[in-house]
């Protein structure tokens, strides 16, 4: 099926909304398709700040109407313990919430930006989408990410070319309790590097220290810069280390 047909088949839908390559592309092309198409932003401790605002702005851009909801995953306590399995209790409050408020509104069909290149025997996740009967017209299609980031360029989309993210909960080891203070230290400590000019990269928490992974294309000025790395997160970690070997995105 192509995504034409499942527009044609599907006139009203709501979109769960993260302002990533999959999800944008989702909302442009039901856009442009003539949908009645309304984006669901969950906000929560999870999520960056610059995330959230970027969702903001990339729906207004494509002139999809935007509903934020706020979920706070935090006050589930199988959640905060972060078992293996953590993405699907969060999911469930997730996509709970969103469907929710999209039936509210009227809409019976609830989309997510879930691709071909997705793998479904390793992401939980995927448990709760089944649960709550979401779609996932990009899978459906069977577009994988190249090919919606080859079409998002096409599109003229800013986020044809953005890494992949991930929530902050993925910066702490598993089995090892999630607080709103870590999510901080992890997300000041991120956004530093992104200052310094540094873009596809995580900080992982290992204890009080920190694990710097970065990307190929800019993992040797990362070592060139490691003095530098190491004075600016100096107040957040006891120590902070770069991987030797270069981040591989997704």
């Amino acid at each position: 099926m192509r995504l034409e047909e499942f527009f044609e088949r599907n006139k009203k839908i709501a979109v769960a909304f993260s302002g990533g390559v999959d999800s944008t592309y989702l909302i442009y092309a039901a856009v442009k398709a003539d949908v009645d198409v309304k984006a669901y932003c969950v906000r929560s401790a999870f999520q960056p700040g610059f995330e959230f605002e970027e969702a903001k702005r990339l729906a207004g851009q494509i002139g999809c109407e935007l509903c934020v909801i706020d979920v706070d995953v935090l006050s589930d306590d199988t959640v905060t313990a972060n078992p293996k399995d953590r993405c699907y209790y969060c999911k469930r409050h997730i996509m709970g919430a969103i469907t929710a408020a999209a039936e509210a509104d009227g809409y019976d069909t609830v989309c997510d930006g879930t691709n071909a290149s997705d793998d479904a025997d390793d992401r939980p996740g995927f448990r709760a989408l089944e649960e709550y009967g979401i779609r996932s017209p990009l899978r459906e299609c069977c577009l994988t990410k190249s090919d919606i980031r080859m079409e998002s360029e096409r599109a003229g989309l800013q986020t044809w070319n953005k890494p992949a993210y991930a929530c902050l909960a993925t910066r702490i080891l598993t089995g090892e309790m999630i607080t709103k203070e870590k999510l901080c230290i992890t997300e000041k400590a991120e956004n530093i590097l992104y200052n310094m000019g540094f873009r596809d990269l995580r900080v992982r928490m290992r204890g009080n220290n920190a694990l710097v992974q970065i990307e190929k294309s800019q993992h040797s000025e990362a070592l060139a810069r490691e003095e530098e790395i190491r004075k600016a997160l100096s107040e957040l970690y006891d120590e902070v280390r770069i991987d030797e070997s270069p981040r591989i995105s997704g």
